[in-house]
């Protein structure tokens, strides 16, 4: 698909979306619309897909007879093997595009019960195999009874089966299209929700431009992933994004609070046709109630939640993630618990970047003993990189990426790059341009030395500035002004007092001529 009938294919979607928009905010009218998307996916794929079981047959899956004996046969055979390779079933009767034309047709239009039972059945096909994880509560903010949706039942059906109608015109193609394509659209949306979420988005969805920077990193010199884990992972686009890196990627993992984010999260990673086998992403608090401990991840990364507030339990002191620094990260900003959260994952020969403001870099106490420990006795940070102000939805304080190896290449120096003048403003929001991007990443390559945009710094440096990571420490920005020549200056004051002389003579005739008082 080319990048027109893409951009199409998105644009299409969004006017659909905004047919709830009158009804309520952009954050809840983004479940029921990228639910609908999910649902219509879901049911072109299993039609697609049992198409091909019945092709020797010479029958189509819509056609089958529920009711007789040979069509349940049929159709116990295709759930069987669905099961085992797609992870859940639907029946002819539970698609998308049947219940779409029931809801838009002239009787028995009232779909409303249906639908709920359908998306249910969804999960429910799933109970007690291997997908059920991936797909337990998928839906469950989907609620159909929401008054948001209409005053009458009647209204929210007519609501409901408009929006099902629009979406049932769009062909998904999925047989001739590249997985990306459905996928990026859906990414768009999810992207174009965030921008008008205001602070709420910050909790699920990270700049593509951004994520284009960490993910570069983490995959620099690989084209192959074992595996990739993001604790934060909101929608799950920094996952994806990694994926566009590199060939392939063994194994996805991550964790997310939220459980609305969660369910949006999981749906993401099945509209980029990740095998549900291929992702374990969990809903629990990281800190708290980490959910991957025993594993260790080739490329980590993550947009943690900014100075967020955290148990700091003495008790963690006994937790291996944390045991090994002396103290915690304090209780008012769990930055670095999230750094250590991170460290404690990483693999010997992997890497791992995190987004964070720039009080990382210089704040004192527990944060500036836990990064001496980091520096001095573990020497796993790499790179500090330093991001324009104002690029991330609901938030216009300034941030950095901070790069941590295990096994460091260049272990006697940390890179620093200051980025923070380089980017695009579209009316009130900053942007990374492809330029932008890729001097970043062409610098982090190279790892070099520039005058006023980077600089390589000795860890003896570092030390010698009490393990401060404050950019300006390292890159000078600073710009000379301009000398000003005092003597240009009062000759042009002077000429100006004789122009306004010449101009006061002007208006004292006009003044005379008119007959009227002049105004000096």
């Amino acid at each position: 698909m080319g990048e027109e009938n893409k951009k199409l294919l998105e644009q299409q979607l969004w006017n659909i979306a905004n047919t709830l928009r009158g009804k309520m905010d952009a954050d809840e009218f983004r479940d029921y619309i990228l639910g609908f998307i999910f649902y219509k996916y879901l049911s072109e794929k299993i039609e697609s897909y049992a198409d091909d079981i019945l092709k020797e047959d010479g029958i189509r899956f819509v056609s089958l007879d529920e009711a007789s004996k040979e069509g349940k046969e049929l159709l116990d055979a295709i759930e069987e093997e669905a099961i085992e390779k797609l992870g859940y079933f639907l029946k002819p009767s539970e698609l998308f595009s049947s219940i779409a034309r029931r809801g838009n047709g002239e009787s028995n239009n009232f779909i409303l019960e249906d639908l709920s039972t359908i998306l249910s059945n969804i999960e429910q096909s799933t109970m007690g195999h291997e997908s059920e994880d991936d797909f337990e509560h998928l839906f469950e903010d989907l609620d159909l009874t929401s008054t948001k949706l209409g005053r009458t039942e009647d209204a929210k059906n007519r609501l409901i089966a408009k929006v099902l109608f629009h979406l049932d015109q769009i062909n998904f193609e999925l047989k001739n299209h590249d997985r990306d394509v459905l996928g990026d659209a859906y990414e768009y949306l999810i992207s174009k929700f965030a921008a008008g979420a205001g602070k709420k988005a910050g909790e699920f969805y990270t700049p593509q431009e951004v994520s284009k920077v960490l993910a570069k990193i983490v995959t620099n010199g690989k084209t192959k992933l074992k595996s990739v884990y993001d604790p934060t992972c909101g929608s799950g686009s920094l996952l994806l994004r990694v994926q566009k890196e590199v060939e392939d990627v063994s194994n996805f993992f991550g964790q997310e609070l939220n459980r609305t984010t969660y369910n949006l999260a999981r749906m993401n990673m099945i509209m980029h046709d990740v095998h549900y086998r291929k992702f374990d992403i969990k809903q629990e608090d990281t800190l708290e109630h980490p959910q991957h401990l025993d594993k260790r991840f080739e490329a980590i990364v993550a947009n943690p939640p900014f100075s967020a507030q955290w148990s700091a339990n003495p008790l963690h002191m006994n937790d291996d993630r944390f045991s090994q620094y002396g103290k915690l990260a304090p209780k008012s900003k769990a930055d670095f618990a999230f750094v250590q959260h991170m460290i404690h994952h990483l693999d010997d020969n992997g890497t791992m970047a995190i987004v964070l403001p720039h009080g990382v870099l210089f704040r004192g106490s527990s944060e500036g003993h836990i990064r001496k420990y980091l520096i001095e006795d573990r020497n796993y940070l790499d790179a500090v990189i330093g991001l324009p102000a104002n690029i991330f939805y609901g938030t216009s304080i300034p941030t950095c990426i901070l790069v941590f190896k295990k096994c460091r290449e260049h272990s006697d120096n940390v890179l620093f790059i200051d980025s923070s003048k380089y980017f695009e403003k579209v009316k009130a929001q900053n942007y990374l341009r492809d330029e932008d991007i890729e001097k970043i990443l062409n610098t982090f390559q190279k790892r070099m030395t520039e005058d006023k945009y980077s600089y390589v710094a000795s860890i003896k440096e570092i030390k010698e500035n009490d393990y401060n990571l404050n950019i300006p420490r390292y890159v000078d920005t600073f710009e000379e002004e301009e000398l000003i020549d005092l003597e240009t200056v009062s000759a042009e004051l002077q000429r100006l007092d004789i122009e306004m002389l010449e101009n006061d003579k002007v208006i004292a005739g006009f003044c005379d001529e008119l007959g009227i008082k002049k105004p000096f």
